[in-house]
């Protein structure tokens, strides 16, 4: 049981499996590609001065580290233990996802590719990818689902201002699993000259561990950031799971110290008792699909079913399989919250501490409040912010029947 945290810090091994899930599981066109990426990944992300070029866009480009803000009014309303956020929010672009777009598109260059390609659910992702693809002039595609385009129309237009090309999908339930079916089809047939970025730690290897180590930089700056500013470290971690990016950037750097809990907050969408929903590690078992081992939501006869959620981020019927491994080892603990919930959470962050949150985040911080109800004024919860929430204003007036 001690070794338990080390043992997990050290996955994927060699093949890219995290116990029973992960792996690779795509067609023979793609193997190739993988294995270019891989080798790639290992050699660029051991050089010194590829690793220096990535913290000095980080530092002066995305704008790292992000702070550590101590939400006093929330936690006052909530009772109990201090509400705490990690403002990924605050990043260039306003989300974490830049943090590993920045990594994968000096990858990119280093590897010659000159064109990129990328899925997107909320948008956050595309416009991340066609923020760096502008800065390195690259070519950048981003395929986005049709109904996705409809709810994140601010974000599609930010894509299309950067210079990239936002495709429509149209097939399955059109968003982000439909997205990320196609941008693996278009990566088939032009794996020469094309660099595939995925958004989230999901994927055939070694996607899942690349995503992690480049968004980890948000849990390393969070615990030497609680340890400068509380000589503590938090009592919880709570971030939203869609495929998993943001909460495995937090936990990862957290495994070894078995002090402090880690909550993932999957989509409830409508409930549970509903199927109308997006918690794959909540409600699913386990499965394979977009070239991993992992737990994802299917009928019986094995085919992939609509999810809904109303943050489309969240809106995907799997999950990286590092959080199915966290979850059958008991490392991490996995939740769900509808989408009543993570709007009331979005209404009262936003009145009590100014901070409109990403639908996405919302999630999040409803449980985040949740849990520190049942804590100690001396204890602490962290909440990964890892959006704002500018994205969603649309889709909050249309809810609320007004129009913009």
């Amino acid at each position: 049981m001690e070794d338990r945290g080390i043992e997990l810090k050290a996955l994927p091994d060699e093949l890219g499996h995290f116990g029973p899930f992960g792996g690779c599981f795509v067609s023979e066109t793609l193997m190739h590609a993988l294995e270019e990426l891989k080798d790639a990944y290992q050699r660029w992300s051991s050089d010194e001065e590829f690793m220096a070029r990535l913290d000095d866009d980080l530092r002066h480009y995305v704008g790292r580290p992000s702070p550590i803000y101590h939400a006093e009014r929330l936690s006052a309303h909530c009772g109990g233990a201090r509400i705490l956020f990690k403002r990924e929010d605050l990043n260039h672009t306003g989300a974490h996802k830049i943090n590993n777009t920045m990594g994968q598109g000096l990858l990119a260059r280093h590897m010659g590719k000159s064109r990129v390609i990328a899925e997107t659910g909320a948008g956050q992702h595309g416009v991340a990818t066609a923020t760096v693809s502008a800065r390195l002039n690259q070519q950048c595609l981003v395929y986005m689902g049709e109904v996705d385009i409809a709810r994140q129309s601010i974000n599609v237009f930010r894509m299309k201002l950067l210079g990239a090309e936002v495709q429509s999908v149209v097939s399955g339930s059109k968003t982000l699993k439909d997205a990320l079916n196609e941008a693996l089809r278009d990566w088939v047939t032009h794996v020469d000259d094309t660099f595939y970025v995925i958004g989230t730690v999901a994927g055939p290897h070694p996607y899942p561990m690349m995503v992690r180590d480049f968004n980890a930089i948000v849990g390393r700056e969070a615990r030497q950031q609680m340890l400068d500013q509380y000589e503590a470290l938090p009592d919880a971690l709570v971030a939203c799971v869609g495929g998993g990016s943001n909460a495995i950037g937090l936990f990862h750097p957290f495994l070894e110290d078995e002090e402090v809990a880690m909550v993932g907050v999957e989509a409830a969408g409508r409930g549970l008792a509903s199927g109308e929903h997006a918690a794959s590690l909540v409600a699913g078992r386990p499965g394979v699909l977009h070239g991993c081992r992992s737990y994802l939501i299917d009928d019986d006869g094995g085919q992939i079913r609509h999810t809904h959620s109303v943050s489309a981020g969240l809106d995907y019927p799997g999950v990286g399989p590092e959080h199915a491994w966290l979850k059958d080892n008991e490392r991490a603990e996995y939740v769900a919250v509808n989408d009543d919930e993570a709007l009331a959470a979005t209404h009262t962050l936003t009145q009590l501490e100014g901070i409109l949150p990403a639908l996405e985040s919302a999630h999040a911080v409803a449980h985040g409040m949740k849990m520190a109800e049942r804590m100690r004024p001396d204890q602490m919860v962290l909440i990964n912010m890892s959006g704002r929430g500018d994205k969603d204003v649309q889709t909050l007036a249309a809810i609320e029947g007004m129009s913009l």
